[in-house]
């Protein structure tokens, strides 16, 4: 049976890109914080299913609740990184985003004690403008991106892209392992199934569906999942009708549905799925930066 990789973006409710236009960064302190909390039901629901994931940690989250990263860790987790503030990566200049990402990496690694090798952007904001962020991402060390998702869509994607791990070539022509998202392809058309709002948004049994298809063709899906989205009694936030829709919808449902799916499929973290590939270039790559068999 395939391992899948399972992943957590941690990030809190208030700091998503769908409530960025009514949400000021300079006002997140004064909303309720629900990530720790949301982040220990993950777990344990890991734990019961005898399951590790990958969580990609914003930094500002991690100088927050830096127990609750090491705690991540010390429950034998993947930490990987999604930047520090949660910004869109082709809103940033080149020297912002390697400070940021720098110093998140830096925070990441100094809780841990461990190197800090996946990168993952603010809503999967690697696209066609947003390409040279590989370059700085290979300079900072990093062994894999799961930033691009091969679609269409109104924030993020790259269509017509790579649907399993390859190795993407920088602009400036340096490589990094690339574990795009999921999609699956139907006569026609290319559904993303990754996880998060299409996890809620589509039946279970289509994303079941998805799993076994991608299975069947003997790779890996990659699911991502939020703390907030096990969490429907979060507070409301004021925004578009659209926004609204798409942080909301089937909330309820989330936690039910994850359980199915732990029971139904067989999940390691990201690092591992790479690490077992067939693909020789794949893994010679990821053990050209972490230097052994595992980061």
């Amino acid at each position: 049976m395939i391992h899948n990789a399972i992943t957590v973006d941690v990030e809190d409710y208030y700091q998503v890109s769908a409530f960025a236009d009514t949400v000021r960064r300079d006002a997140w302190d004064s909303y309720e914080s629900r990530v720790s909390e949301n982040t220990r039901r993950l777990l344990d629901l890991f734990d019961q299913y005898d399951t590790k994931g990958t969580f990609f940690v914003l930094g500002c989250v991690a100088e927050r609740e830096p127990d609750l990263i090491r705690e991540i860790a010390r429950r034998g987790h993947e930490i990987a990184c999604h930047g520090f503030s949660h910004r869109l990566i082709y809103d940033q200049t080149p020297e912002v985003f390697r400070s940021e990402t720098q110093r998140a990496k830096d925070f990441l690694e100094d809780l841990v004690q461990k190197s800090v090798k996946g990168y993952r952007a603010a809503s999967y904001s690697i696209t066609g403008k947003s390409l040279w962020a590989l370059d700085i991402l290979c300079e900072l060390g990093f062994a894999y991106d799961s930033s691009i998702f091969p679609v269409r869509h109104d924030r993020y994607g790259v269509p017509g892209g790579e649907r399993f791990p390859y190795l993407q070539e920088s602009p400036k022509g340096k490589q990094i392992v690339e574990f795009p998202l999921s999609t699956w392809e139907i006569p026609g058309y290319r559904l993303p199934v990754a996880g998060g709002g299409y996890f809620r948004l589509f039946p279970y049994a289509l994303t079941r569906t998805a799993f076994r298809a991608i299975n069947r063709e003997q790779q890996p899906f990659i699911f991502y999942l939020h703390p907030w989205e096990i969490d429907p009694e979060q507070p409301r936030l004021e925004g578009s009708w659209f926004s609204r829709f798409r942080h909301y919808n089937n909330l309820d449902k989330c936690y039910g549905r994850l359980e199915k799916l732990l029971q139904d499929f067989r999940f390691t973290t990201a690092e591992a799925v790479l690490y077992q590939q067939k693909n020789t270039v794949l893994t010679d790559a990821m053990r050209s930066v972490c230097g052994s068999a595992t980061c």
